[in-house]
């Protein structure tokens, strides 16, 4: 630093080699400016006005340009123009008021890059404030201790910074209307199956009441027959067909109920995709008696590990024996159910849901035609949805925690990733008639854990 606090020559020259660089970047501000120059005093024009060549001058400057007796006329009244020596006459001078205009526009500009305060540029960024500063307001008492840095260190940094919040939003919004989409569907499915139920029901009472009626018509003809014949016809078995008569009952057939219960408020359920997940959250734990005997619980049966053979294991006709799997004490026969299971940095797992009476010996094949709705992580194809064929899929992020989604009635399984909500998978449509278990299956070096759901 210098005497009286004004930067050094060192400093001085980096703010102007700064300033100079600052206008390179802006191309079409320096042309501006140019255009905007008088050539003859070299600054912003004022009152520009234009002659006859198109060029323009200041008003005063053009003027006394031509007073100055060294200048030689043409012949009385006509000069020529000092950029093209064009020739022409004073009284053709017209104000050029756009430029005008340009030239207020450029000086706003100007004056909105400078210091209120000192009128120095603004050259600096302090980090603390977070505002633009020039080389007094750093000395000043109010930004002493302050990290400071020339704007164009600083930039490129808060375009990054800018741009990752941008693909965050952008990111956010774009799970947000996946979930929504699922969840449409979702809602559909459920509206369609309702409309399927009450349309069965109104086919059956319509049944029912045509059984009925026949029967009323058949007695009413038999006995409009005895009516009409002799009086031995008659009297002819008349007990047996009053008995038959009296025994039909007219009964109220019970009311079939056309009233929907698939409804969906939109903007009250889903601001909140985790929010909405959790609502339906469950609390899972491991089955001792279906896991496979190289696999490890430990003892609140929430998290299960790949090991050897574990020795005095309960003999069960539930237990795996083909691969490494245990299913969830939990069985899921309505409704909506969520679960998570924290995967950390494991390289290998499957997970979902399955039926209860799914296959577990050698001939178990994962896919929803024998039971299973289930997404796998393994080294060589990464992550992919056992769907039949396997569906590959390319995650942006690798998902620490992973939620399973069940909608029973609707027959959807989803998948999403528990850390951000945002969606993974959903398998297409099905139609549940049997209890649903959490199923997993255990690579080595890589456990899961149950959380609590209040985790």
């Amino acid at each position: 630093m210098g005497l009286e606090g004004k930067p050094s020559r060192s400093m001085e020259s980096q703010y102007w080699s700064f300033s100079i660089k600052a206008m390179a970047s802006t191309t079409s501000t320096k042309k501006m400016m140019e255009e905007a120059t008088c050539s003859i005093c070299l600054s912003l024009m004022t009152n520009p006005v234009s002659i006859n060549c198109g060029h323009s001058y200041c008003r005063l400057c053009i003027t006394d340009f031509f007073k100055n007796p060294s200048q030689k006329r043409l012949r009385q009244e006509t000069f020529c123009c000092p950029q093209c020596r064009a020739p022409f006459h004073m009284d053709s001078l017209r104000p050029n008021k756009q430029l005008g205009s340009l030239i207020e526009a450029l000086k706003e500009m100007d004056q909105e890059m400078s210091c209120e305060e000192h009128g120095e540029q603004l050259h600096l960024f302090c980090e603390d404030e977070g505002q633009l500063i020039c080389w007094r307001c750093e000395r000043a008492p109010q930004h002493k201790g302050h990290t400071t840095a020339l704007v164009e260190d600083v930039c490129q940094g808060y375009k990054e910074k800018v741009q990752i919040q941008r693909q965050k939003i952008q990111s956010d919004f774009k799970n947000l209307q996946c979930f929504l989409h699922e969840e449409e569907k979702s809602y559909l499915w459920r509206l369609e199956k309702e409309e399927q139920q009450t349309l069965s029901r109104l086919r059956d009472y319509e049944v029912g009441l045509g059984l009925k009626s026949n029967e009323l018509k058949s007695h009413i003809q038999e006995l409009e027959e005895k009516c009409q014949g002799s009086a031995q016809k008659l009297l002819q078995n008349v007990n047996d067909t009053l008995s038959r008569s009296w025994a039909v009952k007219l009964e109220t057939s019970e009311a079939v109920s056309l009233e929907l219960h698939t409804m969906c408020n939109v903007s009250e359920l889903y601001f909140d995709v985790k929010k909405m997940l959790s609502s339906h959250r469950v609390n899972v734990t491991l089955d001792p008696d279906t896991a496979h005997h190289e696999l490890i619980l430990s003892e609140d049966r929430r998290q299960v590990t790949r090991g050897y053979t574990q020795e005095n294991q309960n003999i069960s006709s539930r237990r795996f024996t083909a691969f490494p799997c245990v299913l969830g004490s939990e069985g899921f026969t309505s409704g909506r159910r969520y679960f998570e299971v924290d995967v950390g940095e494991g390289t290998g797992w499957d997970l979902g849901v399955c039926m209860e009476n799914v296959q577990r010996g050698t001939g178990m094949k994962q896919e929803p035609q024998s039971g299973f709705w289930t997404l796998r992580l393994c080294r060589k194809k990464g992550y992919v949805a056992l769907t039949s064929p396997p569906t590959s899929l390319h995650l942006h992020e690798h998902p620490l925690l992973v939620g399973v989604f069940l909608d029973y009635e609707a027959g959807v399984v989803s998948f999403y990733n528990g850390t951000t909500g945002c969606h993974i998978f959903t398998f297409p449509k099905a139609s549940f008639s049997d209890t649903l278990r959490p199923y997993f299956q255990v690579y080595q070096y890589s456990p899961l854990f149950l959380p609590l759901p209040d985790d």
